[in-house]
């Protein structure tokens, strides 16, 4: 046979080979995917509900309010960080989950905490930056572990103790404020995708606080209705600087120096981690005017400090930014973002650049405008998207 022809005999009978496996491959994927959407589909239909649950008063009258609503409820409980080695609340949980006959589970996170938020935490103050632990825990980590573990328990619904609503717009699920100003959390919850928003319930988002202690006494669980509300970042809830301390070698958090704008030397002080923009208090000097904290510049260890008007800006730039539609949100004028949770709102447009960064062009001035900080989108009470300020 004409060796031609025995290698294009060659070549058909392996591309034959390979379109065969080609199509084999297409189908088992199709297959499964088929499979999944039809489970999905049937959990979807049923009513259980993973409940997040902290053994605390917001997430025990979520466990209460769900069944309530007719919900097969399923408890869980993160072992996030346990400071000192405390563990009542598994107790708390676990406790509450058998008076009310549902199942309760304990999932293990702190090595996955430590890598996600932790070091993170660590590092961005080293950057010389503002870190939002609270943001990255909630869009990272807590709401799509949650999630995981729903589908491994064949559950649809995922909950928990938030004080936030959501609402359907143009076809895109959205986070709405919730109903107690004092307690809305809707600032955490920017970079949730629909995959997860769509499967949220959310029973404390009608809810004012003392209304949910109140039910909490009401129905007999009189710990969970006294608890203290839980103030900070959960790993160091009332000064940063002592964990740094603590997480940190001594040697790279060193005195250093205070500069005006001018480059004029004004005091020292204490290492830059333990500064960020926009501060005035704790700065350990005296000069009889107020002045705020303007730069920080980690290769020198200094800090560069000026009265309030110098830390006005007008723009700024996000980086992985999260937008739910972006009709809603790109190039408009009556968009509200924020950049501290229950601070000021201002209005602003925002673009996307051809780097794939946001541009926020503020229409009044904003203050103490820090990289590494969470930067939020609202029209009214609905959640547009956010990101992270570069």
């Amino acid at each position: 046979m004409n060796m031609e022809i025995m290698i294009s005999k060659a070549k058909e009978r392996n591309f034959r080979s390979v379109a065969k496996k080609k199509s084999s491959q297409k189908f088992r994927k199709c297959f499964a995917s088929t499979v999944f959407s039809l489970i999905f589909a049937l959990m979807k239909e049923n009513r259980k509900v993973l409940l997040g649950m902290s053994g605390g008063t917001d997430s025990s009258v979520a466990a209460l309010l769900l069944q309530d609503a007719g919900y097969e409820v399923t408890g869980v409980t993160f072992r996030f960080y346990e400071k000192d080695n405390n563990t009542e609340y598994l107790d708390d949980a676990r406790m509450l989950c058998q008076r009310l006959g549902i199942p309760h589970l304990i999932s293990d996170q702190r090595e996955n905490f430590r890598k996600t938020i932790i070091d993170y935490f660590i590092r961005e103050y080293m950057e010389g930056h503002t870190p939002v632990p609270c943001t990255l825990c909630n869009n990272y980590l807590k709401w799509p572990v949650l999630c995981q573990l729903a589908d491994e328990q064949s559950i649809y619904h995922i909950a928990t103790g938030h004080y936030v609503q959501k609402r359907l717009i143009e076809g895109y699920w959205h986070i709405v404020d919730g109903a107690d100003p004092d307690k809305n959390q809707s600032f955490f919850l920017w970079g949730l995708p629909q995959s997860i928003m769509e499967r949220m319930l959310l029973p404390m988002g009608e809810l004012s606080k003392p209304r949910v202690r109140a039910i909490a006494e009401e129905r007999g669980f009189l710990k969970a209705a006294t608890k203290k509300d839980s103030i900070g970042v959960c790993f160091c809830p009332m000064d940063y600087r002592s964990f740094l301390r603590k997480e940190v070698p001594e040697e790279k958090i060193q005195r250093g120096k205070f500069f005006d704008e001018k480059g004029n030397f004004i005091a020292w002080h204490e290492g830059f981690p333990f500064y960020t923009i926009g501060q005035r208090r704790g700065l350990g000097i005296d000069l009889n005017r107020a002045v705020f904290v303007k730069e920080i510049i980690p290769s020198e260890n200094k800090v560069v400090l000026g009265d309030l008007m110098s830390l006005e800006k007008t723009e700024m730039r996000l980086k992985d930014w999260n937008i739910i539609n972006p009709l809603l949100l790109l190039g408009k004028d009556d968009v509200i973002v924020k950049i501290r949770y229950r601070k000021q709102a201002n209005r602003c447009t925002v673009t996307l650049l051809p780097d794939n960064t946001l541009h926020v062009q503020l229409h009044e001035p904003l203050t103490a405008i820090a990289a590494g900080q969470a930067a939020a989108f609202y029209r009214e009470d609905v959640v547009l998207g956010g990101g992270i300020i570069i």
